[in-house]
């Protein structure tokens, strides 16, 4: 008889991959931060010209900046925990990257496409990562 608060043992590369979303998406958070509070490190990474083109987005880019990265870095946190809630929480970040990304590309900001190309591929892997961690079991 199995007990059903058992849980599969993740291979270690689960935690490898988890640990790595959780920097890659706090990373994310920093970033929204200093856009936010336009922090001097923040605008020291960029001409004024791109701090300009940033600060011109609407408001529902911006939440949706915000809705990406603090919901995927919570996602990476329930994967460190073995939530199965982290593949909800890492669709609702996908959606907002595409929503966000989406504007970017389609109003011809393309000053750093390998980014945004890297950001829309990263996301829509930790949905297939975390779906199959529910699927194995790694996460429940």
């Amino acid at each position: 008889m199995t007990n059903s608060n058992s849980r599969v043992k993740p291979p270690v590369w689960f935690w490898i991959v988890s640990v790595l979303a959780l920097l890659w998406n706090a990373m994310g958070v920093d970033q929204y931060l200093g856009q936010a509070y336009k922090t001097e490190r923040w605008r020291s990474t960029m001409t004024e010209e791109q701090q300009e083109m940033v600060l011109d987005f609407p408001s529902w880019v911006t939440a949706a900046f915000a809705i990406a990265v603090f919901a995927a870095t919570l996602g990476a946190l329930g994967l460190l925990i073995r939530k199965k809630w982290a593949y909800k929480l890492f669709v609702l970040s996908l959606i907002a990257v595409i929503v966000q990304m989406g504007y970017v590309i389609f109003q011809g900001h393309f000053d750093n496409m390998g980014m945004t190309i890297s950001i829309i591929i990263v996301s829509v892997f930790l949905v297939w990562f975390s779906k199959k961690a529910v699927s194995k079991e790694w996460i429940s």
